[in-house]
Order: C-alpha cells, then structure tokens, then sequence
C-alpha cells in the first residue's frame, strides 16, 4: 500500500512540474500578430537576457514627442548569443531600431522582436545576424 502511494505521489509531482515547464513556455503566436508588423526607433533602457526568454526594453518617441516605453519579447538568452549577440553590445542609451510583430492586445507597446539593427547598421535578430550597415 505504501508503494501505491508513493507511486502515485511522484507521478502527480512529475505531472505537476510538466505542467508548469508547458504554462510557463508560451507559442510566440498565441501572444503575437504575426500579420502585424511593427518597427520602432528608440534608446535601450533595459535588456534582460534571461531564461525563458530574453526582453528589450525601450524608450520610443511617437509623432508628437511624446516618449512611450516599449518591450519586445525575443529568443532564449542561449539562442540570442549563437545568432551572434552578447550582453555587452547593447547597453543602457544605445540606439536602436526594433523589427517584430505586434502583441495581439493593439493597446500594448509590447511585441516580439524580429530583429534588432545598431546605428552601425548590425543586425541582430532570432534567426542570425548579418554585419555591415543595411545589412538585411
């Protein structure tokens, strides 16, 4: 009877921390419109690489000058540094330009970052990154 229980204690434990690791780790499609693009020029604030997720934060001004904070979602920190980004590249004041998609909820300055370009032109992004001004 003990083993029973015990049994069935590590298997509602396991089922438990599954659980949790699926909740926790999210599609980028179920929080972004991928039929929405968006590009944004402004000065980093914050860049958090951590896991799950790495996020760049950032001040942008609108048309009227008028300054909003924007947050793009971007790939996991490991993924970010094979693509070619370090922590030490992007510091507090750097300028930059964000690619990416929208979140879904319109009335949010968040979305997921596509790419990431430096005022020398480098490009960061999910999917590697390219040197050189203009690279595309």
């Amino acid at each position: 009877m003990k083993r029973t229980v015990r049994i069935v204690l590590a298997w509602s434990l396991a089922s438990l921390g599954f659980a949790a690791a699926a909740w926790a780790h999210h599609s980028f499609a179920a929080a972004f419109d991928m039929n929405k693009p968006v590009t944004v020029q402004g000065t980093i604030v914050q860049v958090r690489l951590e896991n799950p997720h790495s996020w760049f934060f950032l001040d942008v001004k609108d048309a009227s000058g008028k300054v909003e904070r924007w947050s793009f979602e971007a790939g996991t920190p490991s993924g970010m540094i094979r693509n070619g980004f370090k922590a030490s590249l992007i510091g507090k004041g750097t300028q930059v330009t964000i690619k990416g998609f929208h979140a879904k909820d319109p009335s949010q300055n968040v979305g997921m970052l596509r790419e990431l370009v430096t005022a020398d032109g480098t490009v960061y992004g999910l999917f590697g990154s390219q040197q050189g001004p203009g690279a595309q």
